[in-house]
Parts: C-alpha cells; structure tokens; sequence
C-alpha cells in the first residue's frame, strides 16, 4: 500500500507503477540505498561476444590503431613495388590487399555494431538507474519536507495553546 507521500511525489496509484519504482519505494521504506556501481552491474550481464565486440570496437576505433594499420599498408606497398620488383607477390594495383581489406571491413563493421547497439543498451541501463536514484532522492526529500511540515504544525499548535493559556 502506497502512502500519500508516495502517491503525492509519483503521481501514480500503485497498480499504475513499474517495477523499477516499486523496487524504489521498498528500498526507500527499509531506509537501503538505490545506488549501486552500475558499471559493474551492466557488465556482469555480458557474455564473451559482448566483451569480444567491445574490445575489437575499442581497438579498431583508436589511433594506434589507424597508424599501425598506416604502417602495414605503406610497408605492403613498398614491399610489393620497390623491394620486390622482380617478382611481386601482389603487383600493382594490389588487388590481395583490396581483397584483404574488403574482407576485414566485412567482418568488422558489424562487429563495430554490435558493440554500439551495446553501448546504446548500457546508455539505457545508467539512464534507468539515475532514474532510480532520483526518485528515491525526491522521496526522501518529501518525506523530510513532510516531517518539517509535522513538526512545524505541532510547535504552533503548542504555541496557539500556550497563548490561549495566557489570555484566558
């Protein structure tokens, strides 16, 4: 059963709440803490072609990357047109390398995907989780203004008696 405060700060009858802030109020009730390393949580999800993915996005998307890559394809050409001019193992216009090239950009332009729908799903999970954490922290806050607002009412009523014990 929701509270007025509850119902007040989420405008929702408790049939009409999802799970995520039902899991609030139970934790704001026993007085326990929302936030959690979401990083950690996120991860403990993946399986092997999730950290694969990741891990082949993070090094095919970093400059030592794209200047090693550089290197092998000046060093490929060097080789293929000065150094090995009698016999070549991929001559002008290095039709292997395109080959190879093509190939490696067919398999990782989607491995690259996956690893961004990833990134899109983890952006989820961090956004569901600062949502958590705001909720409980607007919560408290009204339960604080609701306890003031008690407290405050009892001390003029106390105040309103001792100046009718006064006068009279």
């Amino acid at each position: 059963m929701l509270t007025d405060l509850e119902k007040s700060a989420l405008g929702k009858s408790a049939e009409e709440l999802n799970a995520s802030e039902k899991k609030v109020i139970k934790r704001a009730r026993e007085r326990r803490a929302v936030s959690s390393n979401a990083n950690e949580e996120f991860l403990s999800g993946a399986n092997f072609g999730d950290r694969l993915a990741d891990q082949i996005a993070r090094i095919g998307g970093s400059w030592s990357f794209i200047l090693c890559f550089f290197a092998f394809l000046m060093f490929w050409a060097v080789l293929n047109t000065v150094l090995l001019t009698t016999r070549p193992f991929d001559p002008y216009p290095f039709i292997f390398l395109n080959l190879m090239l093509s190939m490696l950009a067919a398999i990782q332009a989607p491995i690259i995907m996956m690893s961004q729908n990833r990134q899109a799903e983890r952006d989820r999970f961090m956004a569901a989780k600062d949502y958590e954490i705001n909720l409980k922290a607007e919560i408290e806050v009204l339960a604080l203004h609701q306890k003031i607002d008690l407290e405050v009412l009892k001390e003029l009523r106390e105040l309103r008696a001792e100046v009718a014990k006064m006068r009279g």
